[in-house]
C-alpha cells in the first residue's frame, strides 16, 4: 500500500518511507509502526542525519488549514515518537512529536529544520495520550497541544518560507529502539485559520 484515504483528509496519503507496519482501525484511525533506528532530525552540529521515518503525508487542499489528532504513543525506548509532520522538502520540514525523554517521561517536542534542524523540548505530559495541532495561516504555521482537544497551549509560532511543495501528515520514529507504534485518531482537518495564535482559539 503506497497511497490511501482516510475520510477525515481531503487528499490521497503518500508514504515517505514504508513503515514496519500500518493499520486503518474501524474508526478510521490510522497507526503507524516505525522500525528501528528511524528519525527525521539533522544535527546542527553536523554529526547526525537522518531522514528515514516513515510518514504518510498528503497535499492540502487549502492555503489556510488546521489538522488535529489524538495521539497514543507505544513508548519503549528514548525518542520513541509520534508527530505531525509539516514537509516541504528534505532539508526544509517541521514536526510536533509527542516523544519520550531519556528521564523516561513523555513530553511534547517541536523541531524546525532550515538546512539544519533547531530541536526544542517544551512540557512533559502524564500518561501516553495528547492532542496534537498544527496549522497555517499565510505563510506561517503554529503547533498546539491539549489534554482535552478544547483547550490548547502554544508549542511553537514560526515559518518555512515561501512553500512550493508542502505536505503534511502523520509520523512514528524508534531512533534508538526497535519500533515503535503510534494510534492518530479522532484526526480533523478544517480549512480555517485560527483568531488568535498564541490563545490557539
Amino acid at each position: 500500500m503506497t497511497t490511501f484515504t482516510l475520510p477525515a483528509i481531503p487528499g490521497i496519503l503518500h508514504w515517505q518511507h514504508q513503515p514496519l507496519d500500518r493499520q486503518i482501525v474501524p474508526d478510521n484511525s490510522l497507526a503507524i509502526t516505525a522500525g528501528k533506528e528511524t528519525d527525521w532530525f539533522i544535527d546542527p552540529a553536523g554529526n547526525y542525519r537522518k531522514d528515514n521515518a516513515p510518514a504518510a503525508l498528503f497535499t492540502p487542499a487549502d492555503e489556510n488549514f488546521i489538522l488535529s489528532a489524538k495521539v497514543r504513543v507505544d513508548f519503549a525506548s528514548a525518542f520513541d515518537a509520534g508527530a505531525l509532520q509539516v514537509r516541504e522538502r528534505g532539508d526544509l520540514w517541521a514536526k510536533l512529536c509527542f516523544e519520550y525523554s531519556p528521564q523516561q517521561r513523555p513530553m511534547i517536542v517541536s523541531v524546525v529544520t532550515r538546512s539544519h534542524s533547531d530541536d526544542c523540548n517544551s512540557t512533559t505530559i502524564e500518561g501516553n495520550e495528547i492532542y496534537l495541532r498544527l496549522a497555517r495561516n499565510a505563510q506561517t504555521f503554529a503547533f498546539h497541544y491539549s489534554q482535552d482537544g478544547r483547550y490548547w497551549h502554544l508549542v511553537r509560532y514560526f515559518t518555512l518560507g515561501k512553500l512550493d511543495n508542502l505536505r503534511v501528515g502523520f509520523s512514528s520514529q524508534s531512533p534508538l529502539g526497535q519500533a515503535c507504534r503510534a494510534l492518530f485518531s479522532e484526526i480533523t482537518y478544517r480549512p480555517e485559520t485560527l483568531k488568535d495564535i498564541r490563545s490557539g482559539e
